[in-house]
């Protein structure tokens, strides 16, 4: 058995032994306890804003709450768009390789994601963020075409930035009980999905050609920009009372909020560098999504 199956087969057995069911592991009929915020106020995107200082806590907790069920909106679009890739993926390998099963264990995996989002949201009472038309379009165009280094390393990009902020939730124990579990079983299960990626993007890379890469190195910055501006909906600012667009400006400008985007992106990006999908003219999409 080679190093591909034996790491496949080390996450079957994994997932066979801590694998959730989000609908009977978590009380989705608890009601939200007052006072208390759904992210960690520093990563509000409006943190440290003349608007921010302008909210009541009241609104500062509902602004989280907001900005918490577009990121779950956005995990719901993130991950549709990484089955149909796994799932392509799958169609071309052997059913037999330990390999093939641990894509279709990820798939099953983030089919109960995906609903667990769509209970947060439902649970929040906040509306469904869905992506802009310009995303809605790109993700399916990455979800039906991409292949090699910059299918995977879209998968990761927008696993590890989404972990970043799950961990820092899951461990802070004045923030709401239902976002701490839901980011707590995402983290477990995603820290295989993310070992299963990052390991065969490495493969990937080495039989890869330049142009291969180059082309990847393209699609993966785009991607990247589009997952950055994905992740707050600007008509969560309306249920504050602030103008979508007024607080679409504040967010890009705002350095705190910069901060944390670049915080969340730190290891996938230093994990691309090194296999040297990082560059070219569209090096542009990653400054410009603040994630470095």
């Amino acid at each position: 058995m080679d190093t591909r199956e034996r790491t496949a087969q080390r996450l079957l057995d994994t997932s066979a032994r801590l694998s959730f069911d989000p609908i009977v592991e978590i009380d989705w009929d608890a009601p939200a306890e007052p006072g208390r915020y759904w992210l960690p106020p520093r990563r509000s995107s409006l943190y440290g804003t003349s608007l921010w200082q302008g909210l009541t806590e009241e609104q500062r907790i509902e602004l989280s709450k907001h900005e918490v069920a577009s990121a779950a909106s956005a995990g719901v679009w993130f991950e549709t768009i990484l089955m149909e890739m796994l799932v392509r993926h799958y169609y071309d390998a052997d059913p037999t390789s330990r390999h093939a099963q641990y894509a279709l264990t990820e798939v099953a995996d983030e089919c109960r994601h995906s609903i667990m989002f769509g209970k947060l949201i439902e649970a929040t009472g906040c509306p469904f963020y869905p992506a802009s038309r310009f995303d809605h379009n790109l993700g399916r165009f990455l979800k039906a075409t991409a292949a090699g280094p910059h299918m995977f390393a879209s998968i990761l990009i927008a696993e590890e930035i989404l972990d970043a902020f799950q961990r820092e939730i899951m461990a802070d124990e004045s923030l709401q009980p239902l976002i701490r579990m839901v980011s707590r079983i995402h983290v477990v299960e995603e820290a295989r999905h993310v070992r299963y990626a990052r390991e065969e993007l490495a493969r990937q890379v080495e039989s890869a050609g330049p142009l291969r890469i180059a082309y990847a190195r393209t699609v993966i910055a785009r991607a990247a920009n589009s997952i950055a501006n994905r992740l707050v909906n600007p008509r969560v600012y309306a249920s504050v009372g602030i103008r979508p667009r007024d607080g679409r400006a504040a967010a890009r400008t705002n350095p705190h909020f910069q901060a944390t985007l670049r915080w969340s992106a730190e290891r996938v990006y230093a994990y691309l560098g090194e296999l040297g999908l990082i560059g070219g003219p569209a090096h542009a999409l990653w400054r410009r999504s603040h994630l470095i």
